[in-house]
């Protein structure tokens, strides 16, 4: 089992499409990143924590490489634009891919790479190693099961 951090605007959206994805074992919502100690929503809602809307992802590297993840990652976000998805604007909303393990780090630099062959703007998602994570509040963990019409910027039909 191994694990990536995701930030690609609210959280809720990016959780719901990876828990689709055959592979994912394990999602979870919460803040990444940021200068605060256990941080609420309001806190990072507020703008002054520096943290990222995001999500621990567990996978199964048996059945899907992180290569793959991160192919489907690209394709959720618009890593063009800063701190900002669909109708979300804040720091919170920026895209981020946070690593664990070092040898992680080729990988996400080669998809970068080759995603940005695909587009006409610069890449602005930030990717840099984890230096924190709090779990989000109870009632944001699976939040779009829980509220099937509640807002979402991915289409989750294309999982």
């Amino acid at each position: 089992m191994k694990s990536i951090i995701l930030a690609g605007g609210c959280f809720w959206g990016v959780q719901a499409y990876f828990q689709k994805i055959k592979g994912v074992i394990k999602t979870q919502v919460g803040y990444a990143n940021g200068t605060t100690i256990n941080p609420t929503y309001e806190d990072v809602c507020s703008g002054t924590t520096n943290y990222a809307e995001a999500i621990i992802l567990e996978y199964d590297e048996n059945t899907i490489s992180l290569n793959d993840i991160l192919k489907k990652f690209w394709t959720i976000i618009d890593p063009t634009t800063l701190n900002q998805q669909g109708n979300d604007r804040g720091t919170q909303y920026r895209t981020g891919i946070y690593y664990v393990d070092d040898e992680d780090l080729d990988i996400i630099i080669n998809s970068k790479n080759s995603h940005q062959q695909t587009l006409d703007k610069s890449i602005v998602t930030e990717i840099v190693p984890l230096e924190k994570f709090f779990e989000a509040e109870e009632y944001h963990q699976n939040y779009l099961q829980k509220n099937p019409n509640g807002y979402c910027h991915i289409n989750l039909d294309e999982a």
